[in-house]
């Protein structure tokens, strides 16, 4: 028995239950289901193309684009349609195929994307973007798909083969930053000793007289407790995260991200009232989040908010599969650093430089990418305002 899932968000256009995967498709010999964490940047002119030659889409996703190239393909056997298929894609694409007898898993050339494979003790193969999901299941982890590779698993064991052409691997290091949980092993990483560094490193670079450090919870308690342990000066839990709440920062429209950080976030007077305090947050995206968990603090009696971001100033939009709005919309590609800091109210900022960012990724910072802060895209996008289309988990 086989069987895929999905955890997606939108982006621009596609908050719609349509949209929601996996995709399944019939076709002559049965039907194929997919599910896809990334963005493909050709999407546009990959769907002109197909509705030119009768093609009629029944969602706004560019997962949809995939199904539509696999129905086309005269490739045999079938399992040579997904690979011409993908072939045909650009950008970040980590995807699962589910076949009437195979299980397919496809990672984009660069690599944009996690997707690890582990092994239940039962002998079942399973396919996860980060290793925490193998841990809820007890499987094992045994490795990462490789960029541009396509593994599968049928009745005969596993097989691996290479998509066309190879390029120079590009992991997103956003995941580090904030997508993937703690506890995972992500492009060989941990995210918890990176998170933590990157809080070290804050501490070193912008360190500033207070009581008192916090997080804003929850992606940024780990650099907060890194920021903590090389300052000296102790971490306390001075914001209580409600989880009924989900990320303020993928919500789909402003207006429910202000609601959201009301509901989300409940200040703990005892800790912050008359204190100077350090608030560690993983990144600022279009400011309107922090300046409201600036005034927060300070309504709790705290009587200086530093906030400390542990990822550098975000200047350009995402093509790749994150939910960084358009460019014109984030704050640090408008306002310098200290323009920022008055437009959120607190009393000091400081950002993770990027320099020293790849420091801690060492010699294979040249395998990450990281266009949101420098501006250099590896996958040029097609159209910058209709190209991004959905972020996703498989």
């Amino acid at each position: 028995m086989s069987a895929i899932g999905h955890v997606r968000y939108s982006t621009a256009g596609a908050s719609a239950l349509k949209n929601v995967q996996p995709f399944v498709a019939g076709y002559r010999f049965g039907s194929v289901a997919v599910a896809h964490n990334g963005n493909l940047v050709n999407y546009n002119s990959l769907r002109a193309s197909l509705e030119e030659n009768g093609s009629i889409f029944n969602t706004c996703s560019d997962t949809e684009v995939v199904l539509h190239l696999i129905a086309i393909s005269k490739a045999r056997p079938f399992l040579q349609r997904i690979v011409n298929a993908c072939e045909q894609l650009e950008g970040a694409y980590s995807m699962v195929f589910l076949t009437e007898d195979k299980l397919v898993a496809v990672r984009d050339p660069y690599g944009f994307r996690p997707l690890v494979m582990g092994r239940r003790k039962n002998g079942a193969v399973v396919f996860a973007s980060e290793t925490c999901a193998l841990d809820l299941i007890e499987a094992t982890y045994e490795r990462e798909v490789n960029p541009s590779e396509v593994i599968v698993v049928d009745k005969d064991g596993i097989s691996s083969l290479c998509l066309l052409p190879h390029r120079e691997r590009k992991a997103c290091i956003f995941e580090h930053i904030y997508f993937a949980l703690p506890n995972s092993i992500v492009f060989g990483r941990s995210v918890y000793q990176s998170r933590y560094k990157f809080g070290q490193i804050l501490a070193e670079e912008a360190s500033v007289d207070c009581d008192v450090v916090i997080a804003v919870p929850d992606s940024g308690v780990v650099a907060a407790l890194g920021y903590s342990a090389r300052s000296g000066v102790p971490f306390q839990q001075g914001l209580i995260r409600s989880h009924y709440v989900g990320r303020t920062f993928i919500e789909p429209s402003q207006k429910i991200r202000d609601f959201g950080v009301k509901l989300k976030l409940a200040p703990v007077k005892g800790v912050l009232e008359g204190k100077r305090v350090v608030a560690v947050d993983d990144s600022i995206v279009r400011g309107t989040t922090s300046s409201k968990i600036v005034r927060l603090i300070k309504e709790a009696g705290a009587t200086e908010v530093h906030m400390r971001i542990a990822s550098p100033p975000i200047i350009g939009s995402c093509y790749y599969g994150v939910d960084t709005p358009d460019t014109e919309e984030l704050i640090s590609n408008r306002l310098s650093i200290e323009e920022t800091r008055k437009f959120i109210g607190a009393d000091s900022l400081a950002f993770l430089p990027l320099e020293r960012l790849r420091k801690v990724l060492k010699e294979e910072a040249s395998t990450f990418c990281d266009a949101c802060f420098s501006g250099a895209y590896p996958v040029p996008p097609e159209n910058h305002s209709a190209s991004k289309q959905v972020k996703s988990t498989v």
